[in-house]
């Protein structure tokens, strides 16, 4: 099966000999635009009018990760001083809010942006930490494990409870299942 029947009314685009690889477990609205050296990897979802672009380095994304409504991905390649570059590694169960900008950073395995908060180049989310709705980390800062980081620029808060990180827990199953359903229904309509 083609990509562009197994996601109908997504762009799915090769860019320098590179096309996105896409498990076939994925979820990709229509709507989205995916764009070279990206990687998706099984369950995950990318929902309605999401900008995933790796046209000058890589994206990977991990298993039943979301990427929610509107948010946009990209990355920076190696340039002189810089030879690691900055591409974007996301790791499994991770949590991207809607309008969310994720830039160059890597986010560890169940990880949390908050709706439209910015993560920049090589700075990383610890693994169960949440970066707060509207926040903005800055360039090369790094999240701890369980923290809470919010404000522009985003500094910690707070040490995440139990509680909230089983909240996030329960928020991947909701959207890992919920893609199920919205996959049939783009196929329904628009396969």
């Amino acid at each position: 099966m083609t990509t562009k029947a197994r996601f109908p009314g997504a762009n799915i685009i090769p860019i320098h000999g590179k096309t996105p690889k896409i498990h076939e477990s994925a979820f990709i609205a229509p709507g989205c635009t995916i764009i070279g050296d990206v990687q998706i990897g099984a369950e995950s979802s990318i929902w309605y009018n999401c900008v995933l672009r790796a046209d000058v380095f890589t994206i990977r994304i991990g298993e039943r990760t979301n990427v929610q409504d509107g948010s946009v991905l990209h990355c920076d390649p190696p340039r002189p001083g810089d030879e690691a570059g900055s591409p974007l590694v996301i790791g499994d169960d991770v949590l991207i809010g809607h309008m969310a900008m994720v830039h160059g950073c890597t986010i560890h395995d169940r990880g949390f942006v908050g709706l439209g908060a910015i993560a920049m180049n090589k700075s990383v989310i610890g693994s169960d930490a949440m970066l707060a709705a509207g926040a903005m980390l800055t360039e090369g800062k790094v999240m701890e494990e369980r923290m809470l980081w919010a404000g522009r620029p985003a500094k910690p808060l707070r040490e995440l409870s139990d509680a909230a990180i089983a909240g996030m827990r329960a928020g991947v199953m909701h959207y890992t299942e919920n893609a199920k359903h919205h996959g049939e229904a783009a196929k329904d309509c628009l396969g």
